[in-house]
């Protein structure tokens, strides 16, 4: 049906599954998750019963919000950084994050020898095997980068399949990693002590927005992006994504920008809108069709994903038992920066929302080294 690919009717569905997701929220039942899993499993429960679009016919929307939506959240969730409080995240933030990109290879050489994967995947199994490293290091930049390497991106089904994988297996780690702090601390005491806050309460700090705020947000918002893609084509080896969380962090520390209301508004949505996007890529149908081909891409991704979040949580426990922390550490690993500010926002850890792009930004760097040192290693 031609309108279920319409832009508006999806967006429209989108925006449906947030709202859905915020009043879910407010009950006993949906307290506990939080609207930032809630909008994820919405949306992927609609989009595998085919009311919208998924990984495998996406549409220009859903690149268009992954593209311009979620780097402008994470400008607007700049602008209520605190640099004093993130002086005491920074250095464990890193430290979490390069434990975790260890982690993943380890997960990577142990399932390598547990699902012996190769036997199925041939010649491209060390490639898949680098391009998950990669990816699972810091972000899909990393995948798409030893890819065209190989040109990998040829291998049509192979390549569409690990890439669907790839989603399901990110959605649910971030689902796990939603449910992580409150799920630890009941065995092990968190040494933080602060559990995940409704992000209701946050939203209320911005005592309501006005047209000037708005004007304002607006337009920084989008000069901010404007000027970050510019920086980055004069200089590619900046990341856009870097230039626009800098200008955030800088326009934040101005009096005039601190009193303009809604920018942390603006930012959740755009946050919520961002995850209910990676819902609708959890496409459990399209590892399905793929049979024995999909099973073992699935239980050689879901087994280095395992053994990263056991490693991470077991070293990370005992260096730093903060699980928050932890989880969104990780969540930069697996799913990146945007996914990793998600958590810290839900988290209520606004200290720790700009070292999470940071440490972000490190994993695009380090994730295609590592990548390139398995393939050669197997």
């Amino acid at each position: 049906m031609a309108f279920l690919e319409n832009p508006i009717y999806v967006l429209s569905m989108l925006a449906l599954m947030v709202m859905l997701a915020v009043y879910v929220e407010r009950t006993s039942f949906g307290r506990p998750l939080g609207a930032a899993l809630l909008a994820i499993v919405f949306t992927a429960i609609i989009a595998n019963m085919g009311l919208i679009p998924s990984a495998s016919n996406t549409i220009f929307l859903y690149e268009g919000i992954f593209t311009y939506v979620a780097p402008l959240s994470i400008f607007y969730l700049m602008l209520g950084v605190n640099l004093k409080a993130i002086k005491k995240a920074g250095l464990p933030m890193i430290g979490l994050f390069v434990l975790g990109s260890l982690a993943t290879v380890v997960g990577i050489l142990v399932a390598w020898h547990l699902i012996s994967p190769e036997g199925v995947l041939g010649e491209n199994g060390p490639i898949i095997a680098g391009m998950l490293t990669g990816t699972y290091t810091g972000g899909s930049v990393n995948f798409n980068a030893i890819a065209l390497e190989y040109d990998f991106q040829k291998q049509g089904a192979l390549y569409a399949g690990t890439i669907a994988v790839d989603n399901v297996v990110t959605t649910v780690w971030i689902v796990v990693t939603l449910a992580m702090p409150r799920i630890l601390k009941k065995f092990w005491k968190d040494k933080k002590g602060t559990a995940p806050k409704n992000t209701e309460e946050h939203g209320q700090k911005d005592n309501g927005m006005d047209l000037n705020s708005l004007m304002w947000l607006l337009f920084l918002g989008l000069a901010a992006f404007f000027i970050s893609e510019a920086l980055s084509k004069i200089l590619p080896e900046l990341p856009s994504i870097l230039t626009l969380t800098t200008l955030g962090v800088i326009l934040a520390q101005t009096p005039f920008v601190s009193k303009l209301n809604g920018a942390h508004t603006l930012g959740l949505y755009s946050v919520y809108l961002f995850l209910a996007v990676i819902g609708a890529y959890c496409e459990i149908n399209a590892v399905l069709e793929l049979k024995t081909l999909g099973l073992t891409l699935f239980l050689f991704t879901a087994t280095v994903v395992l053994i990263h979040g056991i490693t991470t949580i077991l070293l990370g426990g005992l260096l730093y038992r903060d699980w928050s922390m932890i989880a969104i550490a990780s969540q930069a690993n697996i799913g990146g920066g945007p996914t990793a500010l998600a958590l810290a926002e839900t988290f209520g850890r606004k200290e720790l929302m700009l070292p999470a792009i940071l440490v972000g930004t490190l994993g695009n760097a380090l994730g295609t080294y590592f990548g390139f040192l398995v393939i050669q290693f197997l």
